[in-house]
């Protein structure tokens, strides 16, 4: 495995075909070790896999964690090599950014939406920096995981309308075997938040249960589950389409949440099939 910290070095790195890349912030878990597992699957034996690890500045409003985002290249770096990963670029900010960027990515209306109410120009930042790691990585297929599913939809929109030559791969959500969604975040919970935060799934699980009853008991069942737990503050919860728009009839359909669980903030979301 080889460790590259400038865009010179990652260009300069063998080009083995096929390649795929797998994008992180770093603080790596097994939701990132199955992205990992899924690349090297995909590109086979004979393939490359790459990783990325930043935190990039872009995509934190003033007011978010940036500078407290857990920051674990050693373990990251473990698990990379454990999971047949090629070349890791970790590059640091000014590395990635030399001028404070005057162009960067309009992601279109549905970046004003569900996150995007609760962290403006979010997504921006996101697909400025998906599209700048893209053009330097060069990959045949990018992993995304679905926890993030506004991100993925978005990435996704950003690929076909800018005719991107690289296949998106969305991935399944990791969950701890009591429900709760892996993400970097959940280190910050205490025990007893912790505990809190399991109702976000407990209401993804209600809503889906409920699905042949239509939208309206969907929702209610959810909302069920969340008002059992007042301590955890509701940013959002909302019913969508496949594509994030509306739903229209039956068929398939996402639930997304997003919550404040103490002084952290996590989002989740599940398919369900309504009826």
């Amino acid at each position: 495995m080889r460790l590259t910290q400038t865009k010179a070095e990652l260009r300069a790195a063998a080009a083995i075909r096929p390649r795929a890349v797998v994008m992180t912030m770093g603080a790596l878990h097994d939701g990132h070790a199955a992205l990992l597992a899924e690349a090297r699957e995909r590109v086979g034996p004979d393939g490359s896999v790459v990783l990325t690890i930043f935190v990039n500045p872009l995509q934190f409003g003033p007011t978010e964690d940036f500078d407290r985002y857990p920051r674990t290249l050693a373990s990251d770096l473990a698990i990379a090599k454990n999971e047949g990963v090629d070349l890791v670029f970790n590059p640091s900010r000014d590395e990635l950014y030399p001028n404070e960027p005057s162009i960067t990515v309009h992601p279109g209306p549905l970046a004003d939406e569900l996150e995007g109410v609760f962290r403006p120009g979010h997504f921006s930042g996101v697909l400025t920096v998906v599209s700048k790691l893209l053009h330097l990585t060069a990959p045949d297929l990018a992993l995304f995981g679905e926890k993030d599913y506004q991100q993925l939809t978005l990435i996704r929109e950003m690929v076909c309308d800018l005719d991107m030559d690289v296949d998106i791969v969305p991935v399944p959500t990791v969950r701890e075997a009591d429900g709760l969604a892996l993400s970097s975040r959940n280190r910050y919970l205490s025990e007893t938040e912790r505990d809190e935060a399991l109702v976000l799934y407990r209401a993804l699980s209600a809503g889906a249960k409920a699905g042949m009853n239509g939208p309206d008991a969907v929702l209610a069942a959810a909302q069920a589950e969340l008002e059992a737990v007042p301590s955890v503050k509701i940013d959002y919860l909302a019913l969508r389409a496949p594509d994030l728009g509306p739903v229209i009839g039956p068929g398939e359909a996402r639930m997304l949440i997003a919550a404040r669980v103490g002084l952290t903030r996590l989002i989740d979301n599940i398919s369900i099939t309504l009826r």
